[in-house]
């Protein structure tokens, strides 16, 4: 512990996310995403083609039925809200804390959780409710609270998980981790072109507030329209800007093409110790690349579950097919070009994980900007990175500020929905300015992402528990539909 107080809030905060996150939280997520693939007979696998089929079927933009949104435009909505800083900032800090063998666990975790966000689908339509609003209610307080035997725990479980997902909707990964990596990027960059300043170099305070406030107010004009108005946006700007990241991430890769193999080389004898690093263990690879990668794509979180029902989806199971669809899209397509990005570049050389405690070190975000910088010239790479950052974390805001909504209207009713808009937006403009508060030392950029994986470590708890128990109506009608199917 240090001598300030944020020394010693990162020393909690850092402490927790770690508790939060051991073996016991890791073998929970990996072990039912195993169990659910166990159970499914490999549905990720053997029905992927079939599930990206769905995705580009007409029936999947259409609003016609029970719902407030088209299928496609639920699955951009959920994607909105886990393609963000995530796979940017999230990826850069997993490497910068585990090495670069930190992403395998990322895969790992991914294709298991392939199989878990299936069953947050599935389960996120077949017990939604319709609100005293009109709109459509659905997610996982709905699914244990409609599917389980016992109503009074499946009440309180469900309650569990909606305060949990507010409190993790305000400090955790849809709030002050994505306000805090849009503005440090954004900044950054503005302090290169105007004063010359240098990655570790701190950008004026001014920066930070004025952009702050510019994220708040973008946010506010659009989460005011609902999940409507949200649906519409998420379905327009997410093609756009993974199609816009993989153009400049291609690039970088390219440009180090014959380096590829070495680079798989390098990640895999990192994740399995071969390679020994100075500032990480496979044990610190495993821990981040687990956590950082539920940070990314959220499966097991029951977030997107949310989202999918408010789907105009008629059948849970393709529901479900069509949701799984965002794992494979978040984590194994734009985390492995990140990834790709910072080790084919040598970024992750100036890490903590590779050389120590050094005055140099970068993390999160910065470790992507230094990766782009280093092949896309006039330092507009960096200024490629800001603007991702900036577009990915402001539709994470949209779509977790929709999670956060339905989790306070199931324990506070929709009067409550309003104020909680507020208070977002508040959270949200501290996360902007928390890194010129809290000093200099880069390190202090990791109290967000710890306060990010400790809100969804509450969330993924009592989710966890729902859809190990609701498995056996999962699995009889899936295996219905398949059969029908055939």
């Amino acid at each position: 512990m240090g001598d300030s107080f944020f020394d010693n809030f990162l020393y909690w905060v850092t402490t927790i996310d770690q508790t939060l996150f051991g073996k016991e939280m890791i073998t929970l997520l990996l072990g039912t995403g195993v169990y659910l693939t166990i159970r499914l007979k490999g549905l990720q696998f053997t029905h992927f083609i079939h599930s990206i089929k769905l995705l580009f079927a007409k029936e999947s933009r259409s609003e016609k039925g029970e719902g407030d949104i088209s299928p496609f435009a639920a699955l951009m909505t959920a994607l909105a809200a886990t393609v963000g800083n995530g796979n940017i900032a999230g990826v850069g800090t997993a490497i910068a804390i585990g090495g670069p063998g930190a992403p395998v666990y990322m895969w790992i975790a991914a294709l298991f959780g392939m199989a878990t966000k299936y069953a947050e689908g599935f389960l996120g339509v077949k017990y939604r409710e319709i609100a005293p609003n009109g709109t459509m209610a659905g997610g996982p307080m709905y699914y244990v609270k409609n599917g389980l035997k016992n109503k009074k725990a499946g009440q309180a479980l469900g309650s569990v998980f909606a305060i949990c997902g507010v409190i993790c909707c305000l400090i955790g990964t849809g709030n002050m981790a994505q306000s805090n990596s849009m503005t440090a990027s954004l900044a950054n960059t503005l302090n290169r072109a105007f004063h010359g300043g240098v990655a570790s170099q701190q950008a004026p305070f001014i920066y930070y507030v004025v952009i702050g406030v510019a994220i708040a107010l973008l946010v506010g004009l659009v989460i005011i329209g609902g999940i409507k108005r949200i649906g519409r946006v998420s379905e327009k700007i997410v093609p756009a800007m993974i199609g816009f990241y993989f153009i400049f991430a291609l690039w970088v890769v390219l440009a180090n093409i014959d380096q590829v193999p070495a680079a798989f080389v390098l990640i895999f004898e990192s994740a399995f110790g071969i390679r020994p690093l100075v500032g990480a263990s496979v044990g610190m690879a495993i821990q981040s690349g687990v956590s950082r990668g539920l940070l990314s794509n959220e499966a097991g979180l029951g977030s997107a579950a949310i989202a999918q029902g408010a789907s105009a989806s008629k059948d849970p199971t393709k529901n479900g097919l069509i949701a799984m669809t965002g794992v494979f899209i978040d984590s194994i397509f734009v985390n492995t070009l990140t990834t790709l990005t910072i080790v084919l570049t040598g970024a992750y050389t100036a890490t903590q994980a590779w050389q120590g405690d050094a005055a140099n070190n970068i993390t999160s975000i910065l470790v992507t900007q230094a990766a782009f910088d280093k092949v896309i010239p006039y330092g507009f790479g960096g200024a490629v990175i800001a603007l991702c950052s900036f577009v990915f974390g402001y539709t994470t805001l949209l779509g977790w500020s929709y999670y956060g909504e339905k989790c306070i209207e199931f324990v506070g009713g929709n009067k409550s929905v309003m104020p909680f808009r507020y208070v977002f937006i508040a959270f949200l403009f501290l996360g902007a300015i928390l890194t010129p508060i809290a000093g200099k030392s880069i390190d202090y950029l990791n109290i967000v992402w710890s306060l990010g994986n400790i809100g969804n470590a509450l969330m993924a708890i009592p989710n966890l528990v729902g859809l190990l128990f609701l498995s056996t109506i999962l699995v009889r009608e899936t295996n219905k539909y398949l059969e029908n199917k055939k």
